[in-house]
């Protein structure tokens, strides 16, 4: 769990590096909100698929259903944060932040659940 952290941590902070860079101090606000957001539900799923991992086939179904769960969830969380704050933050912004730091970490999951 702890490499997820990091690995997350350090991508979310790159994220912020290059939306401040390429748009301000509110597309770093923006980048942030929707890269954390997406790196809690994935460190959510993760710690509630990795006990499972070597459990029945039912109950691994089970747990990986509900990180598949969590995971929609913080996809509706990025859809009320846009829609709340469309005036101030930069959609453009919360929505790459999200998406990039949930597809390298949901890419990179296999060797979370190690």
């Amino acid at each position: 769990m702890t490499q997820l952290i990091v690995v997350g941590a350090g991508l979310e902070a790159l994220i912020g590096v290059v939306a401040f860079f390429a748009g301000g101090p509110m597309a770093l606000v923006a980048a942030l909100a929707g890269s954390g957001l997406a790196m809690g539900a994935q460190i959510a799923a993760v710690a509630v698929l990795r006990p499972a991992m070597k459990a029945e086939s039912r109950e691994f179904t089970r747990k990986w259903g509900l990180g598949v769960a969590i995971r929609f969830a913080s996809f509706l969380g990025v859809a009320a944060l846009l829609l709340a704050a469309n005036e101030v933050l930069p959609s453009v912004w919360v929505a790459a932040g999200y998406l990039i730091e949930m597809s390298v970490l949901l890419f990179g999951e296999s060797l979370f659940l190690r």
